[in-house]
């Protein structure tokens, strides 16, 4: 799959207790995105965060948080990404979602070990 130089990331803002038809919202986002044939998705799992209520989620041991943040990062050709925002909105009931323009330096597989 080729990925054009001039692309728009996509970054998805949610909490790790969302859901989606009793899955895991960061998980049902990410295989649409791989269904849909997007170039790729990785999701980050913050320590600390807060959102909209203000209200901070952590992984301190005496704070234990059963909803840290998390982000998805999609990357891909600014056409692809804006006909996925329909679908995104269809899955999140809340949460943030930004778009920037990136420049792709290098996308290919990594070779195997010999």
């Amino acid at each position: 799959m080729d990925l054009p130089q001039e692309a728009v990331l996509l970054r998805i803002h949610l909490g790790e207790s969302d859901r989606w038809q009793h899955q895991p919202l960061y998980e049902a986002i990410v295989l649409k995105a791989r269904e849909l044939q997007l170039a790729g998705a990785t999701v980050l799992r913050g320590p600390m965060g807060f959102g909209r209520s203000s209200r901070l989620h952590t992984a301190k041991v005496l704070r234990l948080s059963d909803d840290l943040p998390l982000v998805i990062e999609i990357v891909d050709g600014e056409e692809k990404i804006n006909s996925f925002l329909p679908v995104l909105d269809g899955l999140m009931q809340g949460g943030l979602v930004t778009m920037e323009k990136v420049r792709v330096i290098r996308y290919r597989e990594s070779k195997p070990p010999a």
